[in-house]
């Protein structure tokens, strides 16, 4: 406890040190840089301003003013992270919960670590911090990884590692995007679950797509419901459009679609002659689709 306090301690002393003009840190290289980043330092609330980045969009209210008579009883368990904007102005990286409860219940400061970071370095903290939160939903999540793909320039597989996930886990969540905003709300709002939307994703017709979804509510079917009924519809496609393999390649080719699948984030098409030989059919749904796809083979030469 005597530890936590000395650091406390020290974090107000170097809160006054950052409102001295003369001993302003613009980078990491300046006078005192060393002393402030990475340190907790109580911050003026009213010197923060929230994260334009900040990937989530909505907050419940209800656990957020639970979080808030909580910091009143104990304080900022946590300290909020912040990049340096300009002389006593800061910029929310992570912590927005945190920093939201902190204003509710009337703080005047809030202990923080100071980050020296520009725009990109600024979007990729945050995006990568709240895809690590337990309570985003799957499209906030979907999104997250969109931005980083776009606004970063990210492949699949160097999201992978900067985040910590399996890139098929990671295409299984951009699929989502490509649900009518309709079933995208329905997840968000938790009338459905990831689970459904994978499946709907297969269903190519809008319409057929939001009579499902309907479907799903109305009915209450579960996620292995919704496969199946998602299957029967394409059931007599399918054997239109595909060979039957051999009962001796039939496992290794079932394998094989479904890596497939997962890795291209698309239904893969496959047709087999009786003597092995056979085909792969990649479909895609737009220009951007068919770049990703590009994308992704050029990944693996």
């Amino acid at each position: 406890m005597a530890k936590a306090t000395k650091k406390q301690a020290l974090g107000r002393g170097l809160s006054a040190l950052l409102k001295d003009p003369d001993n302003d840190i613009k980078s990491a290289k300046d006078k005192n840089a060393d002393k402030v980043v990475g340190n907790i330092i109580e911050l003026d609330i009213d010197s923060i301003e929230v994260n334009p980045f900040q990937p989530r969009t909505s907050f419940n209210d209800e656990t957020l003013q639970e979080l808030a008579t909580s910091i009143k009883e104990i304080g900022v368990i946590q300290p909020i992270t912040v990049r340096k904007l300009d002389f006593n102005k800061y910029q929310l990286v992570s912590g927005e919960r945190r920093f939201r409860a902190s204003k509710l219940v009337g703080l005047q400061t809030i202990p923080a670590y100071i980050r020296i970071a520009n725009d990109q370095e600024s979007l990729t903290m945050a995006l990568v911090e709240n895809i690590q939160r337990q309570d985003l939903d799957p499209i906030e999540i979907a999104l997250s990884y969109q931005r980083l793909i776009d606004e970063i320039n990210l492949t699949q597989e160097q999201l992978s590692d900067r985040v910590g996930k399996k890139r098929s886990t990671i295409a299984n969540y951009l699929r989502l995007l490509k649900l009518d905003p309709i079933v995208q709300t329905g997840i968000r709002d938790g009338f459905i679950s990831m689970g459904h939307g994978r499946a709907l994703i297969n269903i190519d017709q809008k319409q057929l797509q939001l009579e499902i979804y309907e479907k799903i509510i109305t009915d209450s079917l579960s996620v292995r419901n919704t496969e199946e009924l998602v299957r029967s519809l394409y059931h007599k496609e399918d054997i239109s459009t595909t060979k039957k393999p051999t009962s001796k390649t039939l496992p290794h080719i079932q394998e094989g679609i479904k890596e497939f699948s997962e890795y291209f984030g698309a239904k893969i098409e496959i047709k087999v002659a009786n003597n092995g030989r056979g085909k792969l059919i990649i479909p895609f749904s737009s220009e951007e689709d068919f770049k990703r796809l590009k994308k992704l083979i050029a990944s693996e030469n």
